[in-house]
């Protein structure tokens, strides 16, 4: 079961690392989506950061076996913030093409959702 969980969990922490990144250096191909004009660039460049804390928090804690228990923590903070980022999407639009950011946001939402559960309640790390 624990390398079932490190799959995605590797997973969700190169998306949270890149959407980070993203977020972080690439604004202006952000502020060209109407959804993303409720944040600023400030707001976007902390949920940038997040994104990459978090991201680091769900593999090297494990890793090091130094305070498992921000793992299913981080992924729990991933998830409140993905789905957050989907419900604001949603109001803009809900076609589900490759374009269309809530279809990212869902579902990195959801494999945040699944490694939080699975480190906390299945497999505890500590």
């Amino acid at each position: 079961m624990n390398i079932l969980l490190w799959v995605p969990q590797l997973a969700l922490a190169f998306l949270a690392l890149a959407g980070g990144a993203y977020k972080i250096l690439a604004y202006e191909e952000l502020a060209k989506i109407p959804a993303n004009a409720a944040l600023g660039r400030g707001g976007w460049a902390a949920l940038g950061v997040f994104e990459i804390l978090c991201a680091v928090l769900l593999v090297v804690p494990a890793v090091a076996k130094w305070m498992p228990a921000l793992t299913p923590l981080a992924a729990g903070a991933l998830a409140l913030e993905s789905l957050a980022l989907a419900g604001l999407y949603a109001r803009y639009s809900l076609e589900l093409t490759a374009t269309n950011p809530l279809v990212w946001a869902a579902m990195m939402g959801l494999m945040a959702i699944s490694v939080a559960y699975g480190r906390y309640a299945l497999t505890p790390m500590a």
